[in-house]
């Protein structure tokens, strides 16, 4: 399958000194949007104009900090000769699982200062934590990371896909499942659900939270299956480790708010 397009470059334009780099600004525009759409349904649902913007300071900074301090703390054996690099993000090296786990932290201690429901709060964010996460694989495209295998010369012949993604997909002659892909579109279907279906069904407080965090590590356990670059934890996958985690408890979690506790918070908007 021919590929005549250059790879793209990862350096969207430089300032003297300074790159920027598409992978910060795919990061950046997920946050933007992720907050416009958030922010719009909180003040709708009676929070504060300026709750979102307190939380999103906070949470911001401290997840990236969570996603790169469980990359690193899986893949230590890459920094510890040169514990600078620890710090070039814009090298790629974010694990969702840990800006998930901060983010969430964040939340809960933020709520309870601020005495309002975690789980109104959570419901909320979930399409934002897709919107970022659908952008933020775009950054890995183009880093040309967190893809498959080497695809068949079947696959080649039967793709349907645009070859400017194929050809960033060809690292060194070889060509890779386009991974990121299929978790970015796997993402956008979830994010669908919840706009057009979880929502009009008047779901009882703390659902939609709990189905992103299912429908996400569904999806993520069977495609991180699919990639070469995974964090390992005793020579077992960490992210399908997590996802497994993550499907368990938000069943857990939803069954002992339904049965046991009997809540019969449903929201009235």
């Amino acid at each position: 399958m021919p590929f005549s397009l250059a790879a793209i470059d990862p350096v969207a334009f430089s300032l003297g000194p300074i790159e920027v780099r598409w992978y910060g600004i795919l990061i950046a525009t997920g946050i933007i949007l992720a907050f416009l759409v958030v922010q719009r349904e909180a003040v709708k649902r009676g929070l504060h104009p300026d709750f979102m913007t307190d939380l999103l300071i906070w949470a911001v900074p401290i997840s990236i900090l969570g996603a790169r301090a469980y990359y690193v703390l899986f893949e230590w054996d890459l920094y510890a000769d040169h514990p600078s690099r620890v710090f070039k993000i814009w090298e790629g090296g974010l694990a969702i699982h840990g800006a998930l786990i901060a983010a969430i932290i964040t939340a809960v201690i933020f709520t309870r200062i601020r005495g309002v429901s975690f789980w109104k709060v959570a419901d909320i964010t979930a399409p934002g934590l897709l919107i970022g996460q659908i952008l933020g694989r775009w950054g890995n495209f183009v880093n040309q990371e967190a893809h498959g295998g080497p695809v068949s010369d079947k696959f080649l012949e039967n793709n349907i896909l645009p070859d400017w993604i194929m050809n960033q997909m060809t690292i060194n002659g070889v060509t890779y499942h386009p991974t990121f892909l299929y978790e970015s579109l796997w993402n956008v279907v979830g994010l669908l659900l919840i706009l057009f279906v979880l929502r009009r069904i008047n779901p009882r407080r703390g659902s939609i939270f709990l189905f992103y965090i299912a429908w996400y590590s569904i999806g993520r356990f069977y495609i991180e299956g699919m990639r070469t670059d995974s964090l390992m934890y005793f020579g077992l996958k960490a992210a399908q480790l997590v996802s497994i985690a993550g499907v368990f408890l938000a069943i857990v979690i939803y069954v002992v708010k339904r049965f046991v506790l009997k809540e019969e918070a449903h929201y009235k908007d």
